[in-house]
């Protein structure tokens, strides 16, 4: 079963892309989803956190995780320290995930593919990309959030020149891009 990784910076619309996939019949894993998932069903990556980042980025004993993203997304090092202990634990789930699916390929979405080395594991890769300002405006709106903020975050990814040479294929995700015939596309290049 071959892995096909899908990244792309945050408010490219990487899960839009996925979403079509999946009405393809293709099974998509949430990387970033599953990450968060961990934080309420793993306790010792939670101690890990406590122990790595502080009582500080805890709110009433609960993972307080808009204080754990204002601290990672402002330091690089901080931001590679919750890498170390929430990736190994995605790559696991993963795994377990894979092994249920019958579809000719699978799809693993995350943003911070290639920097984590999760694309080592995939047979292709799939850049979905749309120009800054489009995805400042898409995450503010949909976290809610400061463009200062989404500032913060996109300047601690990769950009999409850096993860172009990893990737097979591009897909363009701006507001009036037809993406519609570029997965299909795609999708029956992987099926051949």
């Amino acid at each position: 079963m071959k892995i096909i990784g899908v990244t792309g910076g945050i408010g490219s619309g990487k899960s839009t892309v996925c979403r079509v996939f999946q009405t393809l019949g293709i099974p998509v894993f949430d990387a970033d989803d599953e990450a968060k998932k961990i934080y309420r069903t793993e306790p010792q990556a939670l101690q890990q956190v406590k122990e790595t980042f502080g009582e500080n980025v805890f709110s009433s004993g609960d993972l307080d995780k808009i204080k754990l993203a204002q601290l990672v997304f402002s330091d690089k090092e901080k931001l590679q320290q919750l890498n170390a202990i929430i990736h190994p634990l995605v790559k696991k789930r993963f795994g377990e995930w894979q092994a249920k699916q019958t579809a000719p390929y699978v799809i693993r979405e995350a943003a911070i593919l290639i920097e984590s080395g999760a694309h080592k594991d995939c047979n292709h890769i799939i850049l979905v990309s749309a120009d800054v300002a489009t995805r400042i405006r898409r995450v503010m709106k949909r976290n809610h959030i400061s463009e200062e903020e989404v500032r913060k975050r996109i300047a601690n990814q990769w950009t999409d020149v850096q993860r172009r040479p990893y990737c097979d294929f591009e897909i363009e995700n701006g507001d009036n891009a037809l993406v519609l015939g570029e997965i299909f596309r795609i999708h029956q290049s992987l099926n051949e």
